[in-house]
């Protein structure tokens, strides 16, 4: 048997959202789990610790005859905890307001191999970062085996998001070629087209951790003959769902999960509208 053990605590709340948007405390959850067993949880409704495993039992029996440390954990599990949900579903609820659509651009550039093309497909300004770019060659999506190559998410210096992919191919199949852009969060889904008069871009505007290149944008010859398009949109934020959580996991293990459209992560938040998940990165010292 090995000498390492693990204890790990969660503590957390639930609460309701009421119309004038104020929350309503549901219920608390203090638990530890020893070994990836559970070990000892406390009841909230009761104010008693609850033990699943005789091993906890001394520990339950001495806990129960804290009077001080039972309601320590009841108050903070129907207050503080309550606080930090509410300020945690505001900063969620301001990060969806933030939520910026995509502009694309569909354009091609030369090939070392003169009866080939180079398709180019690229998403700019957008925000969240999550995005799904696809490459099609008639209605089926093109894999890395394919030859398509991606930039990846990178961050632009307004702190909004780019990617670009592109494709190597026969310059008699370029009708045949189409991108499309799923951006969930502003709820824009396109599909561009390459034409057969495209003519050769370069758009450069990539931020690399502080250096910021610049290049002439060609595209914008192609946008202003039409060739390439360019999509807004006004974003909507709907409402909140009307149950949030807020689960803070410590010590040895950091966890997302997603329960019916409720969002939970380790030190962080936690509010969804109906169609997003939002988890906002910030880690307390709760």
């Amino acid at each position: 048997p090995s000498d390492v053990h693990v204890l790990q605590w969660m503590h957390g709340c639930v609460g309701d959202v009421q119309p004038d948007g104020s929350l309503t405390f549901v219920t608390g959850m203090d638990m530890y789990n020893y070994d990836g067993d559970d070990f000892l949880s406390f009841d909230d409704t009761n104010g008693v610790w609850i033990a699943p495993v005789e091993a906890a039992l001394p520990t339950k029996r001495k806990w129960d005859g804290v009077q001080v440390l039972k309601e320590y954990t009841k108050g903070y599990l129907e207050n503080e905890c309550m606080k930090w949900l509410k300020e945690f579903m505001e900063f969620g609820q301001q990060q969806l307001k933030e939520v910026s659509p995509p502009e694309v651009f569909v354009y091609t550039s030369k090939s070392k191999v003169e009866t080939n093309v180079v398709l180019n497909c690229m998403a700019t300004g957008f925000y969240p970062k999550d995005i799904i770019l696809q490459i099609k060659q008639n209605g089926r999506v093109l894999e890395k085996l394919d030859g398509v190559e991606s930039s990846g998410v990178r961050p632009n210096d307004d702190d909004t998001f780019q990617r670009k992919d592109h494709v190597e191919i026969l310059k008699t199949d370029v009708l045949t070629y189409s991108c499309r852009i799923i951006h969930k969060a502003s709820d824009i889904d396109i599909e561009h087209l390459w034409t057969a008069d495209s003519k050769t871009g370069i758009i450069i505007g990539a931020v690399i951790g502080s250096i910021v290149v610049v290049g002439a944008v060609v595209g914008l010859i192609l946008y202003k003959t039409g060739i390439l398009g360019r999509f807004s949109m006004l974003y909507n934020p709907c409402l909140y769902q009307q149950w949030c959580e807020i689960y803070c996991f410590r010590l040895f293990f950091y966890h997302v999960t997603d329960i019916t459209n409720r969002a939970v992560k380790c030190c962080a938040v936690v509010c969804v509208s109906h169609q997003h998940l939002s988890y906002l990165d910030r880690i307390i010292d709760m």
